[in-house]
């Protein structure tokens, strides 16, 4: 599944929790030895997982408990460029791409 802005957030979360069970899953964990690891109720591991609401406290150690804590720069970068200043960088590098060198007619001609 695919999330845009006009995705419901009820089925995010279900997705997410879905994801989340399978990579629980795959890492060998069960819900008991996650929670526990995690520092947080298995009750609160199922309702995550069930797609329900959660705090995002509780997302991030889960996260951290699968070694998955920097996921999260993934999702949002530490440094993050303005779209302005990212045209302005394309712009920089075309006028320097584009030009050919100016002559002054006071250049030494080699011959080698």
């Amino acid at each position: 599944m695919k999330f845009t802005t006009l995705t419901p957030e009820s089925d995010i979360l279900k997705e997410m929790g879905r994801r989340l069970a399978i990579l629980r899953k795959q890492q060998g964990f069960s819900q008991t030895r996650l929670a526990t690891e995690a520092g947080v109720g298995v009750a609160t591991l199922r309702r995550i997982e069930g797609g329900q609401d959660s705090q995002m406290e509780s997302w991030l150690k889960i996260l951290k408990a699968l070694n998955w804590i920097a996921s999260i720069d993934t999702l949002l970068p530490e440094q993050m460029k303005s779209p302005m200043a990212q045209v302005r960088a394309s712009k920089k590098g075309a006028k320097k791409n584009n030009h050919p060198p100016t002559l002054w007619g006071d250049e030494q001609a080699t011959d080698e």
